[in-house]
């Protein structure tokens, strides 16, 4: 939700009487002017940690000798003290698990309730709700800024300041560069870069790119990955990488695209056997797109109060629409969703599946959601319906021609000089139900074993040894991989592979 939209929502709720409304964002500053247009006359009083209650405008302390939350709520509860005030309280998520400040704000809360006319507006970075206060509290979250406003702030400091405009496509380069960052970041990383050059300079985007890794390690949800990874080093996979090479035309020509005609990509799932490929293809992705990958663990999301898990699940969607475009990774995709349906903690995972759901159905940004999953058995049936993600693939394991090349392209990456040497039609046959990993590790074996025994060159006769000395999880898991082959086959999803 942007600004205006911000205000003209809060001002909703305040005329409404809503009792506690919580703004979830680190704006403060903007937070700050929001209330102020919003207030029509009313009084406005703060407290925060550090000076306790001040009069909001003037950050003048209002009360010398106390400074604790649960000693000025006490003291605002009784005798209509809030009447015709709105009272903020700074940074909420440190105090709002105290009993008696729970017990006191929802007191207050019951108060308006029953006619008093006063609001309280908590500000937090953090979405922390105690179940006592579930009901009296309405959360309003505020959005990262948008290309216009980004562009409009950039030219801003650019005039305000006297400096040389840059280039409209450089200016358009850091406006998206740009994209999931405060304000006071923008400002500082502009500051930043024109006490270096003195001007903006396209060398200015690794600042940019190297703040907003930070942020998304900040976040604590999401994970930037690096992209070493390209599709030359996935052996097989040609109508996956076709249909992915297709995606990224569309992404790389995004505006072009849309005037044509053609929606923005949703995503893909890919689901298959351990060790094939899946997560490599997600990197290879990324780079093929040009564009960040941003990897989602599922596990960081459950939290321990009324609807912070489904919080933190938007924290994590909001920052990614915010950095877009890019590829957003889910890897094992069943086992965040897993026990939908059922009782006990499952409710918290059907409530998240019901959010991812509906965000999949009618996102508009451009990011890309590649999804892994190995089981498909237990993914919800809602999520293989056409219009949640663009396409599903399975991944088999690899036949005859892609194990040769599987070979060749780790024995290029390793010892690029032995492979003319080495027969890769006898290690194919050799290795039939042998997975991608399989291989790999048989590779890394046989390479260092060489080594060790002094050897100046890694033999074909080497790697056989290895191939002999390992156990492929199609012999481990013979049932299980079968069973997971033949459901994939059974769902009708599309093959990975030319076959």
């Amino acid at each position: 939700m942007h600004i205006n939209s911000v205000s003209h929502k809060l001002l909703h709720y305040v005329d409404a009487q809503f009792p506690i409304l919580y703004l979830n964002t680190f704006e403060e500053t903007k937070v700050d002017k929001i209330i102020k247009d919003i207030a029509y006359g009313r009084e406005i009083i703060e407290w925060n940690a550090s000076k306790g209650l001040v009069n909001f405008l003037t950050k003048n302390r209002l009360l010398s000798d106390m400074n604790n939350l649960e000693q000025i709520l006490g003291l605002l509860s009784m005798d209509d003290e809030l009447k015709g005030r709105m009272l903020v309280i700074k940074d909420v998520h440190h105090f709002i698990g105290d009993p008696h400040v729970m017990s006191i704000l929802k007191e207050i809360a019951i108060q308006i309730y029953n006619g008093l006319e006063a609001t309280i507006i908590l500000v937090s970075p953090i979405l922390k709700i105690p179940t006592e206060l579930e009901k009296y509290i309405t959360i309003v979250e505020i959005d990262y800024m948008g290309e216009n406003e980004i562009k409009k702030l950039i030219k801003d400091f650019i005039e305000i300041n006297g400096f040389e405009e840059p280039s409209e496509e450089l200016l358009d380069d850091l406006t998206v560069a740009f994209k999931g960052l405060t304000e006071y970041e923008i400002v500082n990383i502009l500051s930043l870069a024109i006490s270096k050059e003195g001007s903006l300079k396209k060398g200015d985007l690794d600042l940019i790119y190297d703040q907003k890794y930070q942020m998304v390690q900040k976040s604590g949800i999401l994970e930037m990955v690096s992209l070493n990874e390209t599709f030359g080093e996935i052996g097989g996979l040609e109508n996956l990488k076709d249909w992915l090479s297709n995606k990224a035309k569309v992404f790389k020509n995004m505006n072009k695209a849309l005037e044509f005609g053609v929606d923005i990509p949703k995503g893909v799932l890919v689901v298959g056997l351990p060790g094939c490929g899946k997560s490599l293809n997600a990197k290879a992705t990324a780079h093929l797109f040009g564009i960040p990958l941003l990897r989602l663990d599922m596990g960081k999301l459950l939290g321990k109060y009324v609807g912070e898990s489904e919080a933190n699940m938007r924290k994590a969607i909001k920052l990614a629409e915010a950095i877009s475009p890019c590829v957003l990774w889910i890897d094992e995709l069943e086992k965040a969703f897993a026990g939908i349906g059922n009782s006990g903690n499952a409710e918290v995972a059907t409530r998240l599946f019901g959010y991812f759901l509906t965000w999949m159905q009618e996102k508009n940004s451009p990011t890309f959601v590649v999804a892994t999953a190995n089981d498909t058995s237990n993914l919800p049936p809602e999520l293989m319906r056409k219009g949640r993600f663009d396409e599903i693939f399975y991944v088999d394991l690899p036949d005859s021609v892609e194990r040769k090349k599987i070979f060749e392209i780790h024995l290029t990456k390793r010892r690029k000089n032995d492979v003319a040497l080495i027969d890769l039609n006898q290690l194919s046959k050799k290795t039939e139900g042998f997975s991608g990993a399989d291989i790999e590790g048989v590779v890394k074996e046989s390479i260092e074993t060489a080594f060790v025994l002094g050897e100046n060159q890694v033999t074909t006769k080497d790697i056989i040894t290895s191939i002999e000395n390992t156990t492929s999880l199609s012999v481990l898991f013979k049932d299980k991989l079968t069973a997971l082959s033949e459901g994939y086959k059974n769902n009708h999803f599309k093959s990975a592979s030319k076959r």
